[in-house]
């Protein structure tokens, strides 16, 4: 596995995990009971992106990292799972 392929790897699970973690544990200015003029009651008020950021990092990390060593490995290669030998030298 190339350099350029681990970090589309690791960028593919970041963005996935935080499109994810964004609506958790989010109070819209409607449940809160304080609506600013000019933004719609279903404003976040506190979206705290930094701290989701933060764990969704830690997470990918913590998922990217055995992944790779798996890919790395070849326990498992592209030819193994070529169902139809489209792969292999014998292609038909």
């Amino acid at each position: 596995m190339a350099i350029t392929s681990a970090l589309v790897l690791f960028a593919v699970i970041w963005f996935m995990l935080l499109l994810m973690a964004l609506p958790m544990r989010v109070k819209s200015q409607e449940q809160d009971g304080e609506v600013v003029p000019g933004t719609p009651a279903s404003a976040p008020v506190d979206p705290m992106i930094g701290k989701k950021m933060f764990w969704v990092t830690v997470v990918t990390f913590a998922l990217w990292v055995p992944l790779v060593a798996f890919i790395v490995s070849g326990i498992v290669s592209i030819e193994d799972i070529d169902l139809y030998n489209r792969m292999g030298p014998g292609r038909e």
